[in-house]
């Protein structure tokens, strides 16, 4: 039985070869994506500019452009002889000692190298008086700097320049960035295929009738898609296997045969009617099968390989609901992530704060340990942490009243009301 970090690890190192060999980046299949389309989609070709940013000089302020050569000591008088606003620009010709009314975003004149804050002069109290249709003089109040206010003319981005590179998983401030430079298109990877399956003979889809008082509604894959969501995947649905081997079989081979990754709940432990591990041996191999956490120890991480161009990883998560969003969080989501080709600086980092605990908590050692619990935060910014009393894993509703996982170290045992732990927030709370 390994370590949670170790098995996080060995998966990452497994996806890192199956992205540079087996199913290599470099050869992947590029879909175009319209911009507002494109959230969490992963770039797949460079985005340069097309033009500088700003495309001119411009004011960073409300206030007047002054011409060069002109006196902008304190007292100076300048003559204002025209205007710029954002979208008309001034065009006349200026000369020392002359300058134009100017505002934020604008077009600085050429021959112009300042703009001074209209704080920094006597607008204010002149500007009841002004007949701004003809020539008027403003006195400077404030000494001036040259230069100064001035957005200069490609100082964010030059033509040319690389705005976003290959792996950038793109978020709405990148939309912002692209829709200011024009780009109404990206190109991306192509979505991986996901394929889910669960197994169980108790299993009804909801929206079924349950006919027996052995029978339960299957809520993991309704979940996994849930918490699949943001992921540029296409997921495909195989529905619920009957506990039988040959069934088994047939399902994960129809799979396996369309699908980049494979994920399945329950049928994964070691009872007489569990004939996941069995198959996955028998189309592929099992890499890693038991991890010291609690809960999710019988979590599978393997690899389809019979009759398939490149292989199609695997996992086999528990069948209890808190089982499945355990081993999703922990392992697929960030898995997932980095086999669609996100740069590792652009994976989603799983959130971790150190909260007090309110009342006491049990744990065995010899396992890391994920209860339910409500976090909170008073007025100083202090989290504190109250852990729900039974921690059972198949426990639907104390999940649905959760809003973080406390995370509780392997060879931690019971805890006091008072010491600091560890906990991660629900991405959805």
């Amino acid at each position: 039985m390994i370590t949670m970090e170790e098995l996080q690890s060995a998966i990452r190192q497994r996806i890192a070869k199956y992205n540079n060999n087996d199913f290599s980046l470099a050869k992947r299949a590029i879909n175009t994506c319209e911009l507002l389309e494109s959230r969490n989609q992963i770039l797949a070709q460079e985005i340069t500019s097309t033009f500088d940013v700003p495309r001119q000089n411009l004011s960073a302020m409300d206030g007047y452009a002054i011409a060069k050569g002109s006196d902008i000591s304190k007292d100076s008088m300048i003559e204002i002889i025209g205007e710029s606003q954002a979208g008309s620009a001034y065009t006349g010709e200026l000369t020392a000692g002359q300058g134009v009314r100017i505002f934020t975003g604008a077009v600085v004149p050429n021959g112009c190298d300042t703009v001074i804050m209209q704080e920094n002069t006597n607008f204010a109290a002149i500007r009841d008086t002004l007949d701004k249709s003809q020539p008027y003089r403003i006195t400077l109040s404030k000494a001036a700097k040259t230069d100064s206010n001035i957005r200069k003319q490609g100082e964010e981005i030059e033509s040319g320049e690389a705005v976003l590179t290959v792996g950038k998983r793109i978020n709405p401030a990148d939309i912002s960035l692209l829709a200011n430079l024009g780009v109404s298109q990206v190109h991306v990877f192509k979505p991986l295929i996901v394929g889910m399956l669960a197994t169980g003979d108790e299993l009804v889809a909801i929206g079924g009738e349950l006919e027996s008082l052995a029978q339960i509604y299957n809520s993991n894959t309704p979940t996994l898609k849930t918490l699949l969501a943001d992921l540029p995947i296409t997921i495909r649905d195989y529905g619920i296997i009957p506990d039988d081997l040959d069934k088994t079989t047939e399902a994960v081979t129809k799979a396996m045969q369309n699908c980049d990754v494979l994920i399945s709940t329950a049928g994964v432990s070691v009872g007489d009617y569990d004939f996941l591990t069995t198959v996955i041996e028998k189309l592929g191999q099992i890499n890693h099968y038991k991890v010291a956490m609690k809960p999710g120890k019988p979590f599978v991480f393997g690899e389809l390989t019979q009759n398939v161009d490149k292989p199609v990883l695997y996992f086999g998560l528990p069948g209890n609901p808190l089982s499945t969003i355990v081993g999703a969080l922990q392992f697929v989501i960030p898995a997932l992530w980095q086999m669609s080709g996100a740069a590792e600086h652009e994976q989603p980092i799983q959130l971790s704060v150190k909260a007090r605990l309110i009342a006491d908590l049990k744990k065995s050692v010899g396992r890391k340990d994920f209860q339910r619990g409500i976090l909170s935060q008073n007025d100083q910014g202090e989290f504190s942490v109250e852990n729900f009393s039974k921690q059972d894993s198949h426990r639907i509703k104390q999940l649905s009243h959760a809003n973080c996982l406390i995370v509780l170290a392997q060879e931690s045992g019971d805890l006091s009301a008072g010491e600091m732990v560890d906990v991660q927030p629900f991405s959805w709370s």
